[in-house]
């Protein structure tokens, strides 16, 4: 039986996405402009799920949060604690390795207006699903935002009102794995305020206590 849980970069599924992502291939040739694979650490300690590829970001790039303003305070945080080599992101060629971490997305193409519909979410969900049914116990999934942290409660069997959204909450999981939330780092959400530098990296300390405890924190 074929296995239709494994990342597909063909996926044709979301009829709506598909035909966005043909007009967006034909506007910018240049742009990868198809579903965007996770990346980073095949084994992670640490799982971020995003909401979907960016416009002129992981949907140009073709890696999750490379190229946009949603990626410049990941990949800082993501270096300052120990999770990459580097601190930017900036292209598939530019020698950027995760370590102990990997980036999904909850959606996997670029939706219009940056806003998946609740059936594509769910169509896509399989492939999130089998991401995080690969994770060992004591690995923390990190969760940008309610649409993200929904998926992830859908891919474990849960229901939305089995754990509320809240930035820096945290949730235990099926399997012995622990869900944390933030706001997405968004550009929005940045210059607002909603989310500031310290909330991010403090979500990002309570994560590294929580591997630390669990043995599981790269390099420690």
């Amino acid at each position: 039986m074929e296995d239709n849980t494994q990342f597909d970069p063909s996926c044709q599924r979301c009829s709506r996405l598909a035909a966005f992502l043909k007009e967006i291939r034909e506007k910018y040739p240049s742009y990868h402009g198809r579903p965007v694979a996770p990346f980073g650490d095949e084994d992670p300690a640490l799982l971020i799920v995003g909401l979907a590829p960016g416009m002129h970001g992981a949907n140009a790039t073709g890696r999750p949060f490379t190229g946009d303003y949603a990626g410049i305070l990941l990949y800082e945080t993501l270096y300052e604690f120990g999770f990459s080599n580097q601190p930017v992101s900036n292209s598939l060629t530019d020698g950027l390795r995760l370590k102990g971490c990997r980036i999904t997305n909850a959606v996997k193409c670029l939706p219009p207006e940056n806003k998946p519909n609740a059936e594509e979410t769910k169509l896509c969900n399989p492939f999130l699903e089998n991401e995080i049914a690969q994770l060992k116990s004591g690995t923390v999934i990190l969760a940008l935002g309610t649409i993200a942290h929904n998926a992830v409660l859908r891919a474990v069997g849960l229901k939305a009102s089995q754990g509320k959204f809240g930035h820096g909450q945290r949730h235990a999981l099926p399997g012995d794995k622990w869900l944390v939330d933030s706001y997405h780092c968004s550009r929005y959400n940045t210059q607002t305020r909603r989310l500031t530098e310290e909330m991010f990296k403090g979500v990002f300390e309570a994560i590294r206590g929580m591997l630390k405890e669990l043995d599981r924190m790269p390099g420690s």
